[in-house]
């Protein structure tokens, strides 16, 4: 069983690696034309590349910041939706298991993120 600080640093590392990846890939939907096009490839309408954007900067902000409340259940279950629905997409769209395959690694880094939360939640 993993102690206290343990529990803190491997919630702390994967909360900030889904908070960067984040925000690098918000960051890259406002900047970079060749996500816009991803956006196309995979039959979304480009509001929602802005749309989703904005609410992948506003989850990682919620997942660094420490509040209470479920806002930040709220932005767990938010990323999930995010995570599952690319994985998906990119399967209908016929990308590669690879394309596929890396919103589900994300995924996994999350989950170790929500429990290791609640643990340290129930810790302290």
């Amino acid at each position: 069983m993993m102690n206290t600080k343990a529990i803190q640093i491997t919630y702390w590392i994967s909360t900030a690696l889904v908070s960067l990846m984040m925000v690098f890939s918000a960051y890259s939907y406002f900047a970079n034309p060749e996500v816009k096009q991803g956006f196309q490839h995979v039959g979304f309408p480009d509001y929602f590349r802005v749309e989703l954007g904005i609410a992948k900067l506003l989850g990682a902000i919620v997942l660094l910041v420490p509040i209470k409340g479920l806002i930040k259940e709220w932005a767990y279950a938010g990323f999930t939706i995010v995570f599952v629905s690319a994985c998906i997409a990119h399967l209908a769209s016929g990308d590669t298991i690879g394309h596929a395959s890396a919103p589900l690694i994300f995924l996994a880094v999350l989950a170790v993120s929500y429990f290791t939360y609640h643990k340290s939640k129930k810790a302290n």
